[in-house]
């Protein structure tokens, strides 16, 4: 990868106050933002169908990220994430469909929604209509929620689970 893809890369990954100031400039543009939100730990097939899904729905695509410490909270599993936040958000960079990724500490993303108040928040269809943090904040707004449409058997506690089962607890791997 060139220093130029680097730079292009870290140059999408902004903080909370960067990308309000953003969002007001996108605003004035009359720019669709579409904001969604996860781990985002190990990447799979059920990411990439939603961060297309949500790109489709607007023309500037905001990815949050949970913190490391976040995560834990979670109670995702042990040992996870896998791969500290500094290195998701570099992956989530990389995708051609996500234009800003984020971070939040907090248990949920709605202080991030509450600032940047998104026109579409998109979340995955495993979360059910009330389950959805931020929903208020962007429907006041005037903004629309979405579920993109759950793709069965996609997660990253699964791909986990299946390396245990295929290769137990010490597969050697990489040896």
């Amino acid at each position: 990868m060139t220093g130029a893809m680097k730079r292009a890369m870290r140059n999408k990954i902004k903080s909370r106050g960067e990308l309000a100031a953003i969002r007001v400039r996108l605003r004035r543009q009359g720019k669709k933002v579409v904001f969604t939100n996860g781990c985002f730990d190990l990447l799979h097939g059920g990411h990439v169908h939603l961060l297309r899904w949500a790109k489709a729905r607007g023309n500037v695509l905001v990815a949050a990220l949970n913190s490391d410490a976040s995560v834990r909270r979670l109670s995702k599993g042990p040992g996870r994430p896998i791969f500290p936040l500094a290195e998701r958000m570099e992956v989530l960079a990389a995708f051609e469909d996500v234009d800003y990724v984020t971070w939040f500490g907090e248990a949920t993303p709605q202080k991030i929604i509450a600032a940047l108040l998104p026109d579409v928040l998109v979340k995955g269809g495993d979360w059910g209509e009330g389950e959805i943090v931020g929903r208020a904040e962007v429907e006041a707004a005037g903004g629309k929620v979405l579920r993109v449409p759950y793709l069965k058997g996609h997660s990253s506690t699964n791909i986990i689970e299946t390396i245990r089962d295929r290769f137990g607890p010490n597969p050697g791997i990489g040896r």
